[in-house]
Order: structure tokens, then C-alpha cells, then sequence
């Protein structure tokens, strides 16, 4: 616990957030139960009925008119009770009536109080001398109590009441504080002991300091909820104990009261929807466990469906979920909340117009990976070239493809690219040959082809990676102006280290040609030599490297 805590610190701050929310609710509600003077709004329910309201007791509705309005009566009439109420200290009233050619006349202790006219009696489908007895009653238990309850015993009783109230209140504060500090001190040790190898074992991650401020957070918002309801039921019940703040006391009850009973009949009314949505669930989940275990039971060779590949395993059992988990939603959506309302259907509109038009380029990449996955073209560990781009399938996912380049680079290809891309797959074998790598090279017109040709295979034949069988062969691709162009061919089944094999190839080129002083052409152009460029003499049939192994063996 801090050194400098106080005791009652959080107590003033929860009084001073609860103290200006009651006020803005306060204001709000002055708002609506009020109107300023010469802005009367004339409604239908105000013009045909309306409640006659004292010490927030309804006494019964009265009929309106366009004329007077039931809103503007009613107030009259309530003004008219509260005076003869105030005009006497009398604990009884004499209440009589008069019958007049517009009704029946009310009074009180010779006051008018009200008229009972034959559109009150059709509004309460009764007889008219039955209604204005009723109301001749109503107005006198409300004069007897309105005078009863501005006694001095009546003021007396209500401040023992709300001194109780008060200290009800005082002991809950404490509880709280004393809750708080508790729960707080657990919260840290709870931390500090369990969330320290956490934050270990993640590498700081997960900081628990992070945790602690959240748990404490949560912590605070819950008791800070907890002492606004009770303050606010304390502020209510205090203005209940007396007479002149017994409305706005029924007013509060009412605007907080009623939508929690509402929201807690909601759920009670709700449980039979939330059974039905417990089993589907539990279907649901029970049939995707029984999937897993049949993929399972294929992936370990147990079920044999024909030429089902293993790689599609984990790809088919998500589709097949997602397939379930939408036909569980389709069952479930009638037993939810608010799911036949306008706003729901408004809703799932809205979010089908966002999905299908900015979701294009999402369903064309998930539609192209799942071609990938299921077409054979391509699997996982394959060396396949796309564009400029060449290295190993690490990863196929629903949305993009993982390489892995030769200079151990990660590459995130989106599958509409792969789809539109021509795929070049150096590890699928349609042969037993292998694959036939090749390169080009230009050699002056002036060198005997047949020795050119010897010297790329020789240099073929030097090639780790490259095939004795089949053999090399070389092919003349171009005469081009200053050169030939021989392309030398040779197959090769080790299709993930080609450039390795092709730069091995490069160089062995290089040094027979060397080695046979033949010059590899580059692509400039000077002039043409005096003399044609054509072989001298008759190539006799042999390298130098020969003619060397020849004398170290002699």
C-alpha cells in the first residue's frame, strides 16, 4: 500500500463521478418533463389523455381536447388539489357533488376542484356518476395524505428515515474502500507470483506490469459501477422519505428500475432461445470433433481415399468446418436477439453490400488458393519459379503462398498472382530423364563445330548434378552475325540446387575453352578481318586435355 494513500480518497472521487452523472441525468430528465412557456407541443396523447399526478401518486386520467388539451387540465386540476390540500390543516375533507348541464361538479371543503364530464366517462367506459364518485374518492385520499405527510411528525419520521438511509450508505462507502484495498493487495500478489514466469517464459512479451494495470483497471470500473448504483439508489430513497421530493425520488427509481426489471425479464424470457442456441453449439462443435478424427485417421494412413493427398488433409478439414460453422449460423440466427428486427435485417445488408464490394480481391485470392492447393501443379518443398522470383513452396494458406528463395529470402506471393503467373516447377518429374537444363554460347564462325561441340559436352561431362544418361547434346540455336550460338543441353534430376549445377557448368565452360585456346564471343562488333573467319585447318578429333592425360600417362 502507498505511503501516501488515503483512506477516503476514493470515496470523494467515486462521489464527485456519481454526483455529475446524476446531474446530467437530472438535467436531462428536467428537459423532457418540462417545456418553456409558450412552447406547448400539442400531441395526440397529450390532447386525449393524461395522468393526474400528486406527491407522485396517479390519481386517474383525464379526457382532453383540442381546446384543453388532457396535459394542460390535468396540470390545473393538480394545482387545484395541491391548494385546498395547502389551505387547511384539517385531517379530514368534505368532499360534494353537483350535477351541472356539462357534468358532474366536484368539491372540496367548498372548493371546485374538478368537472366530470361525459367524454371522462366514455374514455373510462363507465357510468358517469360511478366515475365522479371514483375521482371524488381519489382526490380525497390525495388531499388527506398530501396534509398528513407535511406534519411535523410526518417531517420528523422522514428524517430518521433518510438519516438511516444516510447511514446505510456510510457503512457500504467503507465496505467498498475496504474491498477495494483488499481485492487490490490480492490482484498484486496474484500477479507478482503467477505472471512473472508468464512474462518469463514469453520472452517479456507479456509484460506483468501491463496485466496488473489492466486487472486493476477492470477492477476499479467494476466497484466504481457497484457505488454508483448504490448512491444512486441512497439519493432516491432519501428524497423518497419526504413528500416534497417523493416525484423526483419516483422518477429516479423509475428511469433505473424499470429498464434493469426490463433487461432482466429480457433474459429470463430469453432462456429458451439460449438452450437452443447451447445445443446447437454443442452439435456443432461435436460434429467438427468427429471430422478432426476422421482427417486424423486419414492423415495416419488409417482411411485410404484413393488419391486423396496428404497435403490436402489440413485445407479440406478447414473447409469442411467453415462449411458446418455457416450451416450452424443459419440454424442459430432465428433463436438470436433482435434477429427478426429491422435494424438486424439493415445490418446484414449493409454488411453484404461492404463485403462484396471491397472484398473482391480477398474472395479472388481465396478462390485462387484453393485451386493451388487442389490442382497438383504445386505442393509444399517444391523449387518453382514465378516471374523473377525462384525458390521452395514453404507455406500454401488460403490468401498467398510462402517461397523460400535461394538466398533464404521469404517471399509472400498473393494466389490470384499465381494463378495468372506462369509456374515453372523444377521438382515435379513427367519423366525418369529429369529436367534439361541448358545454356547458350557464341563462338566465332573461324572454330570447327565439331570441336565446339566436343567442348561443351566435355564441359557437361565435368558438371556434378549433370546426367551421363541420357547424354548432353548441343544444339545450334542461331547464326548470328559474328557468331555461332551452340546451346548445350543436359538433364538433371536435382532440381532444387540448378543454379548451383549452372554455375558449375558456366565455369567449366570457361576452362575447357581456355584450356583449347577458343575464344568465347561477346556481343560487340569492330570490323571484319582481313581474311574470312573459317577454320584454318581440320579439327583431328582430340582436346588438349586428351592430348595432355596422353603424355602423363607415357
Amino acid at each position: 500500500m502507498p505511503r501516501n494513500f488515503k483512506p477516503f480518497e476514493l470515496l470523494v472521487h467515486l462521489l464527485r463521478a456519481a454526483c455529475a452523472i446524476l446531474l446530467l441525468s437530472t438535467f436531462a430528465l428536467a428537459q423532457e418533463t418540462s417545456t418553456e412557456p409558450g412552447e406547448t407541443e400539442i400531441t395526440d396523447s397529450d390532447v386525449f389523455k393524461a395522468p393526474v399526478v400528486v406527491d407522485g401518486d396517479t390519481l386517474f386520467f383525464l379526457r382532453g381536447s383540442s381546446a384543453l388539451p388532457a396535459t394542460e387540465r390535468a396540470e390545473r386540476l393538480q394545482t387545484t388539489i395541491v391548494e385546498v390540500a395547502e389551505a387547511s390543516e384539517n385531517p379530514t375533507v368534505d368532499i360534494s357533488f353537483e350535477e351541472t348541464d356539462l357534468g358532474i361538479r366536484i368539491l372540496a371543503d367548498g372548493e371546485i376542484i374538478s368537472l366530470v364530464t361525459a367524454a371522462d366517462a366514455e374514455l373510462e367506459q363507465m357510468e358517469l356518476d360511478v366515475l365522479s364518485l371514483l375521482h371524488g374518492e381519489a382526490i380525497e385520499d390525495a388531499i388527506i395524505s398530501y396534509r398528513a405527510n407535511r406534519t411535523e411528525q410526518a417531517l420528523v419520521s422522514g428524517a430518521i428515515e433518510a438519516a438511516a438511509w444516510t447511514f446505510g450508505f456510510v457503512v457500504f462507502s467503507v465496505a467498498i474502500l475496504w474491498l477495494y484495498r483488499r481485492i487490490r493487495r490480492r490482484t498484486l500478489k496474484f500477479v507478482k507470483r503467477y505472471l512473472r514466469d508468464v512474462e518469463t517464459a514469453t520472452a517479456k512479451s507479456v509484460q506483468a506490469e501491463a496485466i496488473d494495470a489492466l486487472v486493476r483497471y477492470a477492477l476499479n470500473f467494476v466497484l466504481l459501477v457497484i457505488f454508483f448504483v448504490g448512491f444512486y439508489y441512497y439519493l432516491s430513497f432519501v428524497l423518497l422519505a419526504f413528500a416534497e421530493t417523493r416525484y423526483f425520488a419516483q422518477l429516479l427509481l423509475t428511469y433505473l428500475t424499470e429498464p434493469a426489471l426490463l433487461i432482466f425479464k429480457g433474459i429470463i424470457g430469453y432462456i429458451p432461445n439460449l438452450i437452443m442456441l447451447g445445443l446447437i453449439t454443442w452439435v456443432t462443435m461435436y460434429i467438427i470433433k468427429g471430422m478432426r478424427v476422421f482427417f486424423d485417421a486419414v492423415e495416419a494412413g488409417s482411411f485410404d481415399i484413393g488419391d486423396f493427398e496428404k497435403h490436402w488433409i489440413n485445407p479440406t478439414f478447414n473447409i469442411a468446418r467453415v462449411v458446418v460453422i455457416l450451416i450452424a449460423l443459419v440454424f442459430a440466427v432465428p433463436y438470436i436477439p433482435g434477429s427478426d428486427s429491422a435494424a438486424f435485417q439493415g445490418l446484414t445488408i449493409l454488411v453484404g453490400a461492404m463485403l462484396s464490394l471491397g472484398a473482391n480481391s480477398v474472395v479472388s485470392n481465396m478462390l485462387a488458393g484453393l485451386f493451388v492447393i487442389y490442382r497438383r501443379s504445386t505442393s509444399i518443398g517444391d523449387r518453382i519459379q514465378i516471374g523473377d522470383h525462384i525458390g521452395d513452396v514453404v507455406q500454401i494458406k488460403l490468401m498467398e503462398t510462402h517461397l523460400k528463395s535461394i538466398k533464404n529470402e521469404l517471399i509472400s506471393i498473393p494466389n490470384a498472382q499465381l494463378m495468372n503467373s506462369d509456374v515453372v516447377n523444377f521438382s515435379k518429374k513427367t519423366d525418369g530423364s529429369g529436367l534439361l537444363l541448358h545454356t547458350t554460347v557464341g563462338i566465332g564462325y573461324e572454330e570447327p563445330p565439331e570441336k565446339v561441340e566436343a567442348m561443351l559436352i566435355e564441359a557437361a561431362n565435368r558438371t556434378n548434378g549433370i546426367k551421363i544418361r541420357p547424354e548432353p547434346f548441343v544444339l545450334w540455336t542461331a547464326l548470328a552475325d559474328y557468331a555461332i550460338n551452340y546451346q548445350i543441353n543436359g538433364y538433371t534430376t536435382r532440381g532444387s540446387i540448378i543454379p548451383k549445377i549452372k554455375s558449375d557448368l558456366h565455369r567449366n565452360i570457361v576452362a575447357v575453352f581456355n584450356e583449347n585456346n577458343v575464344q568465347i564471343m561477346t556481343p560487340s562488333y569492330m570490323a571484319d578481318p582481313p581474311e574470312p573467319k573459317i577454320p584454318a585447318v581440320e579439327w583431328d578429333g582430340h582436346l588438349a586435355h586428351e592430348a595432355h592425360a596422353e603424355i602423363d600417362k607415357s
